[in-house]
């Protein structure tokens, strides 16, 4: 439900923005408060673990379907693991084919790609630590942030270059980060270095995230669309280059009417 709402919420945005501004908003805080309460219920529903961008990833390997699809050989044919798609010789009396050989200049790739590490066989309930304290708190924080900040916007919607809304909002997001990297350098065993492979990656996605709110608010009201018109304007009338500015104008208007248009929860 949480994603088919993310894949439908610009299109909701529209339709409601037909009927007016302000019941415009008053859909964009409904659509964010669901999409909040799906989060919470998978913060619980999940023993407190941190959530995921998306909120249910797939992995590349089943442990638990290792063995189960691991197929027995009588010993008079090629394993899986030993076929090619590219086979150069098969051998005339036992018809058992000869793999091609790797790139040499390419070995090391090769050689990774048959290797499974620690957090590809690791169940799933260890791929992430569970958040507690003060944790949980910057991570219920984290999840109500986008609710928060379209409240703001909604109560300073005749105002689009105040920036209480935008400092609101940074504020929440920023500070639920800091949280909850202190709160896993003092339980964690290693502090960050602690840390599985998932959460590194769901913490660096969660930093370029930050970069989404100069696109936001006052800060795109006052800074950055003066900043994309200037671009724009030097692309006007030059061949290929121009086609790149319309390109960018076309994603302005949606940048400049639409709340989730740069939504990233």
């Amino acid at each position: 439900m949480l994603q088919m709402i993310q894949y439908t919420e610009l299109l909701i945005e529209m339709a409601a923005k037909r009927r007016g501004d302000r019941f415009r908003w008053r859909i964009v805080v409904l659509v964010e408060s669901v999409k909040a309460l799906c989060r919470l219920f998978l913060l619980r529903l999940t023993n407190r673990r941190p959530l995921l961008t998306p909120p249910l990833p797939e992995r590349e390997v089943d442990p638990s379907a290792m063995e189960e699809s691991r197929p027995h050989f009588d010993g008079t044919e090629t394993p899986p693991s030993e076929r090619s798609d590219n086979m150069d010789w098969t051998m005339p009396r036992t018809g058992l084919s000869m793999p091609s050989l790797p790139d040499p200049a390419d070995i090391s790739n090769y050689l990774l790609s048959k290797v499974l590490t620690a957090d590809d066989v690791k169940p799933p309930k260890a791929l992430l630590h569970r958040v507690k304290g003060k944790g949980e708190m910057a991570e219920i924080l984290f999840i109500l942030r986008p609710v928060i900040y379209a409240l703001a916007m909604q109560r300073w919607k005749g105002d689009r270059r105040s920036w209480k809304p935008w400092l609101i909002g940074l504020a929440i997001e920023y500070g639920a980060r800091q949280v909850a990297k202190r709160d896993f350098q003092e339980r964690l065993a290693g502090g960050l270095r602690g840390l599985t492979g998932l959460e590194r990656e769901e913490f660096r996605k969660r930093a370029w995230s930050l970069g989404w709110w100069t696109m936001r608010g006052a800060f795109y009201e006052n800074i950055t669309k003066a900043w994309i018109h200037s671009i724009t304007a030097s692309l006007r009338g030059k061949p290929l280059l121009d086609m790149a500015g319309g390109v960018i104008e076309d994603y302005e208007f949606l940048w400049n009417e639409y709340y989730f248009s740069t939504a990233t929860l």
